[in-house]
């Protein structure tokens, strides 16, 4: 009996994590929505990704965020078809969208940490993926 594909694959993954780090507080601003559309359209890795995928992707997102155990359901599609070669590019892409709006807030910053959990980033990588997004994003 033949496999049924996952429902995301692993770009829509990357995307999933950006988008939950943008609902984390309850509030998706302009600029994360800036963000994650500029990542998806000049980064390498979306090379060959479907941009109208988005909106489908940040459907399955809202949808398990609306759920009880949404979250951990949500990890748990990312873990399944994310390659272990992209966990950090996701956990960059999700430091990236936090640091948009020059503010993070307490959820925030929980959710990074889940992430960093549920990818098994090392503390120190995390580290130096978090001090990078932080440089990326300083203003004057």
């Amino acid at each position: 009996m033949p496999q049924s594909p996952l429902p995301l694959s692993a770009q829509d993954s990357l995307v999933a994590v950006m988008i939950a780090v943008s609902m984390s507080d309850d509030n998706i601003r302009t600029s994360e929505l800036v963000t994650i559309q500029q990542m998806v359209n000049y980064l390498p890795v979306f090379a060959n990704y479907d941009v109208d995928r988005i909106k489908s992707v940040a459907r399955i997102t809202f949808d398990l965020f609306e759920e009880e155990d949404g979250l951990d359901a949500l990890f748990g599609l990312i873990r399944e078809s994310l390659p272990d070669n992209l966990t950090e590019t996701a956990y960059a892409l999700a430091c990236d969208v936090a640091a948009a709006d020059g503010h993070l807030e307490q959820v925030e910053l929980r959710l990074l940490e889940e992430i960093r959990y549920e990818l098994n980033i090392d503390r120190l990588h995390g580290a130096a993926i978090e001090r990078g997004a932080r440089a990326r994003h300083m203003t004057l």
